[in-house]
């Protein structure tokens, strides 16, 4: 992997940084399972995803690293987030995640309309407050570089990218819009992820049967506990080659494919069919979920989810690394309106989950799966349980596929509503 060479902050070195972020990890993992009540005390209030999640934003606000120049998400992202999604479906029983029902995908499409109308809502409730904030003209329009939060919130990367393509706001105002978008989205994640402790308590509020997720973990629980064996050298070397070797045939086939269709048939680049990214988390959970059906699913047994688990856990610290807390208070005026945006997300979400009675699991994976994809939606899965992971990631597959055409017509919303 390249070294960066990173301006200003106090560790320019992404091996020093991914050792810091690994030593970081390990100190809350060891935190988390220590008997002391001052440690019990601590993680029944705050969670230990949320620190995972967390003290690497604090690197990045007080310039120790350079968590946009570090090309260590981008490894997560591209090796290990492939290769944890292969090792986590890797056991899980299909039958079982469509006894989940309907209320998932409800849930997801809630989350979907609510990123769509909360667009120009938004615009609609800042300009009541300060016309200025959603002003600007031609390619400085506030409304164009918004397109591509949009972009991002009901897909992902290669979508933001879609709507920066089809709007065409300027430079400067799409790394602002960039800052507003990973900065809310992440605030919102830390609240699902506490959420997360006290879903009992919500799912009772909602009156929510949340038996349907609790029967799947406790499945797969059950079948780890009755294959689990002490992996040997052997089983630990094939549990690395098929998450791994999988991710590695994904890549190649990847790079074949989405040039191909890039030429062929560009009209699929609505659909996100021409990113790599796309297809790399696609072919990667068709295999894992394709070997669930051999022999291979009793390598879980030896640990498969656990070093998947580890993967995840990795991703989430180079994302929080992304996040710089301190760039909050540069663009106060446009983070109150991509508040405002979110809250709107987050109160239709609440009203149709009290509507239909949906788990907090529902609400949390459904949400994550618009606003942060294949990258956070298994995080947020995980963190109920590891066997959970692959239901975050069949719903962001679908906000993949939605992604371009739900943020196109919130861009033509907020044109209007901005005018």
């Amino acid at each position: 992997m390249q070294e960066t060479e990173q301006v200003g902050a106090l560790i320019k070195n992404d091996a020093v940084v991914l050792g810091l972020l690994l030593a970081l990890l390990a100190a809350i993992f060891y935190t988390s399972n220590s008997s002391k009540p001052i440690f019990k005390k601590f993680y029944s209030v705050v969670p230990m995803l949320l620190l995972c999640y967390f003290l690497p934003s604090l690197l990045t606000t007080f310039n120790i690293v350079d968590g946009e120049h570090s090309q260590l998400y981008f490894m997560a992202s591209r090796y290990l987030l492939p290769a944890s999604l292969v090792l986590l479906t890797l056991s899980i029983n299909l039958k079982e995640v469509f006894k989940l029902g309907s209320k998932a995908l409800i849930m997801f499409l809630t989350g979907t309309v609510g990123v769509i109308i909360g667009g120009p809502l938004a615009i609609l409730a800042a300009s009541a407050i300060n016309p200025d904030l959603v002003g600007g003209a031609g390619p400085d329009a506030v409304w164009r570089g918004m397109t591509t939060i949009a972009g991002s919130w009901i897909g992902g990367g290669a979508n933001q990218a879609a709507m920066y393509e089809i709007f065409k706001p300027s430079d400067h105002l799409y790394s602002i819009m960039i800052t507003v978008d990973v900065l809310v989205a992440e605030v919102w994640m830390a609240i699902l992820l506490i959420g997360v402790g006290k879903s009992k308590q919500i799912d009772k509020h909602f009156k929510a049967d949340a038996s349907s997720v609790m029967q799947l973990k406790d499945h797969m629980h059950e079948f780890s506990q009755r294959i689990a064996r002490i992996p040997s050298s052997t089983d630990i070397m094939v549990i690395a080659a098929i998450g791994l070797g999988v991710t590695g045939f994904a890549h190649l086939v990847s790079d074949w494919i989405a040039p191909y269709i890039e030429v062929h048939a560009p009209a699929l680049n609505k659909f996100s069919l021409t990113s790599k990214f796309f297809w790399l988390i696609i072919l990667s959970t068709t295999i894992g979920i394709a070997l669930s059906f051999t022999k291979l699913r009793n390598y879980e047994g030896a640990g498969a989810s656990k070093i998947g688990t580890i993967f995840i856990y990795i991703l989430v610290a180079t994302i929080g690394m992304k996040m710089d807390v301190g760039k909050i208070f540069d663009n106060l005026g446009l983070f109150l309106v991509g508040g405002i945006w979110m809250a709107i997300h987050v109160i239709l979400l609440l009203i149709v989950g009290k509507l239909i009675r949906a788990p907090y699991f529902f609400l949390a994976v459904g949400s994550k799966a618009n606003i942060g994809g294949a990258a956070s939606a298994p995080v947020v899965a995980a963190a109920f349980h590891p066997s959970l992971a692959p239901v975050g990631v069949l719903l962001a597959v679908l906000g993949y596929a939605l992604g371009t055409y739900g943020a196109w017509m919130c861009g033509l919303l907020m044109q209007v509503a901005a005018h």
